[in-house]
């Protein structure tokens, strides 16, 4: 199977400039679709559809939108099961944790169908005699996401129902690792009538596709979740054509264990947030900063391995599986290098899990490694893998130190039970989302995803109220009669 282009309320066999890729089962190597690699071509149709269906589309009365919006709402949960099994088939998850990833997108669309309060504006009478001053909010026009393999149903949905609800028409260009779940949600939005064609329009495609995007002038705004590096490339690209973009990168993030710890609740949680999908979440907890004497240390160390050692590695359709595959052989690779790396420069592995690598060569076990240098590649570097590097520091002071030394900035959390060291650490603590007793401290849609630092390029984050003031631009109008 060929996937299609999804542009102004058709599907259309795309050119191929630029061949097409395997979509390959990452539990089984089987190759399940043929991902094409769209071009300039494919992506100024889509641009073309998009700009003549947004003007009709801005006219359409706010409150309609959010019905529209509360349609794909419902067409999501008529297909939530479908939608899951393609997440776990495509990227590899869990279902359990499939089945989480959909839930938060279809929060998401709730959220943004309370856009008619969302978008109101403000004014003041009165600011000189017979004169009155109101703030507006409109919207950008035509808006384009280019999304990651990681949540290939979440995030499209942090963006698609923002994006309309205020008015723009908008263009998907979903990983070409698994594009399946994006083509999914392209077909709900197809068959609501209240979305008119153009209005939401599909894109295949790599690195020429991206390219596209980045210098089409049509394209008003970009959002962009991916690796550090390339979200810093996109939103230069972007800001070089006069668009306003949001490009969230990648992150390193520290679960900080004080000594008074309860290690019964702790540990659970950091578990799921180490392993829990691989790691492959920029909000997987990638290093354990231990608090305490030596005695403490070696209880927590010996608690992880315990731990971590009970988690089942297998393919995500297995109801017992608790680590799922990596995506690809290539990423499964790339982070097994780096325990390389690391064993050869003095890290101790506390647990390894290079053994098998599965019939598609993705899975990694779980993997402990104990460092005395804070600063080599697996106490500082994203590598996005069912890996967990430990660091051992004297008390709180030490580990928000080495916290906050970190380039980047999404996310962390502290276990503890007091409430003075959680405060400190929440006041001082030099990342966007935290977490107090709670490994994966993913903020619901009603709140921004809020990375700081190399977390992200740009000043306005995805979902919440800063979706709203991304996808729309302010109008302030001066009145005398």
């Amino acid at each position: 199977m060929i996937l299609r282009n999804y542009i102004g309320g058709t599907w259309r066999e795309a050119d191929r400039s630029f061949g097409e890729l395997p979509d390959v089962d990452p539990a089984t190597g089987e190759v399940v679709a043929s991902v094409p690699l769209s071009g300039e071509l494919e992506v100024r149709e889509a641009v073309a559809a998009a700009r003549e269906a947004q003007v009709g589309w801005r006219n359409v009365p706010v409150q309609r939108r959010a019905r529209a919006v509360l349609a794909l709402r419902d067409g999501l949960l008529e297909r939530r099961q479908e939608l899951v099994g393609l997440v776990t088939a495509d990227m590899g998850k869990t279902l359990e944790d499939a089945d989480g990833e959909v839930g938060r997108g279809i929060e998401s669309v709730e959220s943004a169908a309370a856009v008619p309060h969302l978008l109101k504006g403000e004014m003041l009478e009165g600011v000189a005699a017979g004169v009155d001053v109101e703030m507006v909010r409109q919207p950008v026009g035509v808006v384009a996401a280019v999304t990651p393999f990681n949540f290939p149903a979440m995030i499209p949905l942090w963006f698609l129902p923002f994006a309309i609800a205020c008015g723009n028409s908008f263009i998907l260009k979903p990983s070409e690792q698994d594009p399946r779940p994006a083509a999914l949600i392209a077909e709900i939005v197809d068959a609501i009538e209240e979305i008119p064609p153009g209005v939401v329009n599909l894109v295949h495609g790599g690195r020429e596709a991206v390219t596209a995007i980045l210098e089409d002038p049509g394209i008003d705004a970009v959002s962009f979740v991916g690796r550090a590096e390339t979200a810093r490339i996109v939103a230069e690209g972007a800001v070089r054509t006069g668009k306003r973009v949001q490009a969230l990168g990648g992150a390193k993030n520290s679960l900080v264990a004080m000594p008074d710890a309860d290690l019964e609740q702790a540990m659970p949680a950091i578990m799921g947030s180490a392993f829990g999908a691989a790691g492959q979440r920029c909000l997987a907890g990638s290093v354990c900063v231990v608090v305490g004497d030596a005695v403490r240390r070696i209880e927590v160390r010996d608690a992880l391995v315990a731990a971590a050692s009970k988690l089942k590695v297998g393919p995500g359709d297995d109801q017992t599986t608790d680590v799922c595959p990596m995506v690809s052989a290539a990423a499964r690779d790339k982070v097994a290098e780096a325990i390389d790396r690391a064993e050869a420069n003095g890290a101790e592995l506390l647990l390894d899990g290079r053994g098998d690598s599965g019939p598609a060569g993705t899975f990694l076990g779980p993997t402990i490694a104990w460092v005395t240098d804070n600063d080599c590649e697996l106490a500082r570097e994203e590598l996005f893998g069912p890996l967990l590097t430990v660091v051992e520091v004297d008390d709180l002071d030490a580990a928000l130190d080495f916290l906050n030394a970190s380039r980047y900035g999404n996310a962390g959390a502290i276990f503890t039970q007091s409430g003075a060291a959680a405060r400190k650490y929440r006041y001082e603590a030099q990342a966007g989302m935290l977490g107090v007793n709670v490994g994966v401290p993913a903020p619901v849609a009603w709140f921004p995803f809020s990375g700081w630092k190399d977390s992200i390029d740009g000043d306005l984050h995805a979902n919440g109220t800063d979706a709203v003031r991304f996808y729309t631009r302010e109008k302030v109008i001066t009145t005398r009669w």
